[in-house]
C-alpha cells in the first residue's frame, strides 16, 4: 500500500449489473470486496461500503436466500442489495436504474451517497484496491478513477505524475455521486453495452473534471483469453461495439469516421457489422440519434479503433 495520506471518501456503493453470471462467482468476487471493503474502513478511507446489484437476466441469478447469505458472509459491507429489473436493459440504462434507486433511498433519509464504484460482478479487488481509489478523490475536480485490470491491463496512455487519461473503464471506477447526478449517468438511449463509459468520461471531461487512471489499485478482471493471450470477444460484444462505435463518432462530431464504418460494415461478409450499419442508418432515418456535441474536438480522439492513445498494442 502506498505511504501516501488517506483520503476518506465517506458512503460507497457497489454497484454491479447482473446477466446470468454464476453464483458461484459472484460469492468469489465478494469475498474479495468484503477485504477490501474492511480494510478501507479500518484505515479511514471509506465510512461504509453498501452492494448492490441490479439483474437484468431472464430469471434472477441470486434468490433472496442467496443474498442473504452473501450478507452473512459479509461483515464488513453495510448491506447487499439485489435490483431484479427483469429484462436486459444494458449496461448504461442498468447503472442509470442503479443511481436512481440509491437517490430514492437518500431521499427516503437513508445514508448519504459520496461515491459510487461502478463495478463489473466478475471483477476481484486487491486488499487495498478501495484505499487506492479514494485517494484522487481528495481533488474535488476528480471525477472518475479507474483501477489498474489484470491480466490484461488495458492499454490507454496516461499521465505518470497526475494519472489523467482519456477515459476510464466502468469495470471498476470510483465516480462522485454528486457528478453522477450533475451528469444525469449515463447515455442509455445511445449505449447499450459498450462505449458508454468512454462517452461517460468524455462528458466528464467537458464538464471541467479529470478522468483518472489509478495503477496502484488493482484488480483481476476475469476475461476470455485465446491461444495468443488475448481477449475472446462474444459475437455480441462484437456486435455491440461496432454499434457503438458509429455513434461514438456520430455524437462526437466526426461526420467522416461515421461514412468510413458504414461502408467498411455495409461491404463486410460478418453479420454483426452489417446489421450494426442498418441499425445506425434505421435510426438517423428516424431521428433518433444523438445530438452531435465536442464540434471542436477538445475531448474527443479516435485513433484507429480506439478512444486514446495507447501506451502499448494487445
Amino acid at each position: 500500500m502506498s505511504t501516501k495520506a488517506i483520503h476518506n471518501a465517506g458512503h460507497i456503493r457497489v454497484h454491479s449489473i447482473l446477466y446470468g453470471n454464476e453464483p458461484e462467482r459472484i460469492v468469489q468476487t465478494v469475498a474479495h470486496l468484503d477485504r477490501a471493503a474492511d480494510l478501507a474502513i479500518a484505515a479511514g478511507a471509506l465510512e461504509s461500503v453498501t452492494l448492490v446489484y441490479g439483474d437484468s437476466s431472464g430469471t434472477p441469478v441470486l434468490d433472496d436466500a442467496a443474498i442473504a447469505a452473501i450478507a452473512a458472509r459479509s461483515p464488513a459491507l453495510r448491506s447487499v442489495q439485489n435490483v431484479f429489473f427483469g429484462r436486459n436493459m444494458g449496461s448504461a440504462r442498468g447503472h442509470n436504474t442503479l443511481i436512481e434507486h440509491a437517490q430514492a433511498a437518500v431521499d427516503a433519509g437513508g445514508l448519504p451517497v459520496d461515491a459510487v464504484l461502478i463495478m463489473n460482478p466478475d471483477v476481484m479487488l486487491a486488499p487495498d484496491a478501495l484505499i487506492e481509489l479514494a485517494r484522487p478523490l481528495q481533488n474535488p475536480k476528480a471525477g472518475m478513477v479507474e483501477a489498474r485490470q489484470l491480466p490484461i491491463e488495458h492499454p490507454k496512455e496516461y499521465s505518470p505524475a497526475t494519472g489523467e487519461t482519456g477515459w476510464a473503464t466502468t469495470a471498476c471506477a470510483l465516480i462522485p455521486f454528486r457528478l453522477l447526478r450533475e451528469l444525469e449517468g449515463f447515455d442509455a438511449d445511445s449505449f447499450f453495452l459498450y462505449c458508454d463509459d468512454v462517452d461517460y468520461s468524455w462528458r466528464t471531461r467537458l464538464a471541467g473534471y479529470s478522468v483518472i487512471y489509478q495503477p496502484s489499485a488493482a484488480v483481476f478482471h476475469d476475461k476470455r483469453l485465446g491461444a495468443g493471450g488475448q481477449w475472446q470477444p462474444t459475437s455480441s460484444e462484437q456486435y455491440y461495439s461496432a454499434e457503438a462505435a458509429l455513434m461514438m463518432a456520430h455524437k462526437y462530431s466526426r461526420p467522416e469516421i461515421v461514412e468510413r464504418l458504414l461502408k467498411g460494415f455495409g461491404q463486410s461478409e460478418i453479420a454483426h457489422l452489417k446489421r450494426a450499419a442498418d441499425t445506425f442508418e434505421a435510426r438517423r432515418q428516424a431521428g433518433t440519434l444523438p445530438a452531435p456535441i465536442d464540434k471542436g474536438h477538445k475531448v474527443s480522439v479516435f485513433r484507429g479503433d480506439h478512444y486514446t492513445e495507447h501506451r502499448f498494442s494487445l
